[in-house]
């Protein structure tokens, strides 16, 4: 079986030392184990002098603007990292075919490298930033970095900018195969000056949508009040994405109708704050997928946890909302 890279993607150190290649930037969560990160390192050794050259892949989870970072105070903090030696070599891992392909692009003196991520790490998420918003966003993102140093590890050597090479990877979660029941809510509002309600019942045939999915809604409604419900307005409160629907239920009416709403980033893409699938510069992503608590995770290394719920607002004459 044969693989096909369509894109190699490459970083090079200002100092032309270092150029890092990978054959994707997307790391499926299969939910059980994550796809391995196999990479290419390609040297050009001249100017190292006693310095060894290392590779590191970091997870970790901004929660304030970069732009605020002052004084040494860092909004940032590493999840998890994992280190590895590849010159003078000492990382020999078992190549794959990505490594081969990887390893023919860059030509001489390339290093492979492998890191295997935990199952028990966050996927990446993002907060979209405001159009004044500068430097890295808030969010979890996970980012392969080669460099030149002495030791792999001293807090006191300082890395030059120009030693480095990074790139930004994204690991993404997996859509489970088997969709389960979907949600079903009921609720009964009475008014002041009225002895009889209104009947409010929403459900939806399956649990689990992918993006870019219509989202059907089954709305029943039974109006034993006086009252006329105007509209109905259906929101998807986690990213803000609003439908209102201009139907009506006449006093003791009744209304048995499936109603849609499609949450996608294209139509909100002015809003801060939205959770997002990560974001590589210079290319799209979709609204964040929903966070899968596997048993054992600890929540407190998540970072940013994502779920998403629907509200049914009955707007009626004189009286304001009900919602379930």
């Amino acid at each position: 079986m044969c693989s096909i890279i369509l894109r190699v993607y490459k970083k090079t150190s200002g100092n032309g030392g270092l150029s890092l290649y990978l054959g994707k930037r997307d790391y499926v969560d299969h939910v059980t184990k994550v796809d391995s990160v196999d990479g290419v390192v390609k040297l050009d050794p001249k100017d190292f002098g006693s310095r060894k050259v290392f590779v590191q892949l970091t997870c970790a989870f901004r929660y304030g603007r970069e732009d605020l970072d002052v004084i040494g105070l860092s909004f940032r903090k590493d999840i998890w990292y994992e280190q590895i030696q590849i010159y003078p070599e000492s990382h020999q891992p078992k190549l794959s075919i990505m490594h081969d392909t990887l390893m023919k692009k860059a030509g001489d003196n390339a290093y492979p490298f492998t890191f295997d991520i935990p199952n028990n790490l966050p996927c990446s998420v993002v907060l979209q930033p405001g159009p004044d918003d500068k430097g890295k966003a808030c969010g979890v993102d996970f980012e392969v970095r080669t460099y030149l140093a002495m030791e792999a590890d001293n807090p006191d050597e300082k890395i030059e900018k120009k030693d480095t090479a990074r790139l930004i990877v994204r690991k993404i979660q997996f859509a489970p195969d088997l969709a389960g029941a979907g949600p079903k809510a009921e609720l009964r509002k009475n008014f002041m000056m009225s002895d009889k309600p209104i009947h409010l019942e929403a459900s939806m045939a399956r649990d689990l949508f992918f993006h870019g999915d219509s989202i059907p809604i089954k709305i029943k409604v039974n109006n034993e009040t006086s009252k006329t419900v105007k509209n109905i307005k259906i929101s998807e409160i986690r990213q803000l994405t609003l439908s209102i629907c201009s139907e009506t239920v006449e006093a003791n009416g009744t209304l048995d109708k499936t109603l849609c709403i499609t949450p996608l980033l294209s139509d909100n893409k002015e809003k801060r704050g939205l959770a997002l699938d990560g974001r590589l510069k210079d290319e799209d992503t979709n609204l964040a997928s929903s966070t899968i608590l596997r048993a054992g995770m600890e929540k407190d290394v998540l970072g940013i946890m994502v779920s998403y719920k629907i509200k049914i607002h009955l707007i009626v004459a004189g009286s304001g909302y009900v919602y379930d």
